[in-house]
């Protein structure tokens, strides 16, 4: 039986005049899009465009949720209650919503963006507003998880559909969490050493950690930051090295349970 792997990309970043990341080029290489929706980055009119390109390439949508926090691009720490958190993801929800129903294409996924998505692994009140915000309003849809965190386990616990994602370009700890991008090494930009990373996931259920250790990890769906220097290069060697592997790419949407 072949062996089947998602690949997603965050999306839709830029905002108003400035332009973040390859997005024409990029969403030709992946299988899912995590599109921002104007809260830690994104317009309206970049998120009609990019939900767009994602129906012409037959790319899974995903609502890329995030903090309210474009001049930090939703990497600060917010502290805010469960029904604001809730609300906020809400909105977001039904924005992205609003342009696949334009372009007559449904949401696939959802995933929490920069640090509301740190924050999930850790904090379970953080963890429970995300997966019960989704159940009240896409009570069907997949929500992309770190294997292993808080937000993991509320999401089984809750019994919402849920696609385990490891990251291509980003260090881990040894209890699976993500490095912090204030630390040196936490973003990978060399596209064979991700490559390597991604492989190794796959194949063997192992994550390199940052002081060189190994830990179990499964894998439905491989994550490449778009703003991470180089995205382009690593995304297309990537595909490259996995499909060489004989492993076929696919949207999570149209394989995973």
């Amino acid at each position: 039986m072949t062996k089947i792997i998602d690949l997603n990309c965050d999306m839709g970043e830029s905002f108003g005049a400035y332009k973040l990341g390859m997005d024409e080029e990029v969403i030709q290489l992946i299988s899912s899009a995590n599109i921002a929706c104007g809260f830690h980055a994104g317009d309206p009119n970049v998120m009609d465009h990019t939900v767009a390109m994602a129906k012409e390439y037959n790319v899974g949508i995903g609502v890329h949720i995030g903090y309210p926090d474009l001049l930090g691009f939703g990497r600060r720490d917010i502290d805010i209650s469960r029904k604001d958190l809730m609300n906020y993801i809400i909105y977001q929800i039904g924005a992205l919503e609003a342009f696949c129903r334009k372009h007559q294409v449904q949401v696939q996924h959802v995933k929490a963006h920069g640090s509301m998505g740190n924050m999930s692994f850790v904090n379970r009140n953080i963890a429970d507003a995300i997966v019960d915000a989704v159940q009240e309003v896409l009570p069907t849809t997949k929500l992309f998880v770190l294997p292993g965190t808080e937000i993991h386990k509320a999401a089984e616990e809750k019994g919402l559909s849920h696609v385990l994602e490891v990251f291509a370009d980003r260090a881990y700890n040894r209890d699976a969490t993500l490095v912090s991008r204030k630390l040196p090494g936490a973003v990978i930009k060399d596209p064979q050493e991700a490559a390597d990373n991604v492989l190794r996931m796959i194949l063997d259920g192992k994550a390199k950690t940052i002081d060189g250790e190994f830990i179990d990890i499964k894998a439905d769906s491989i994550c490449v930051h778009g703003d991470t220097q180089g995205a382009l290069d690593i995304v297309r060697h990537l595909r490259r090295c996995i499909e060489e592997k004989g492993i076929e790419i696919a949207p999570v949407g149209r394989w995973h349970a």
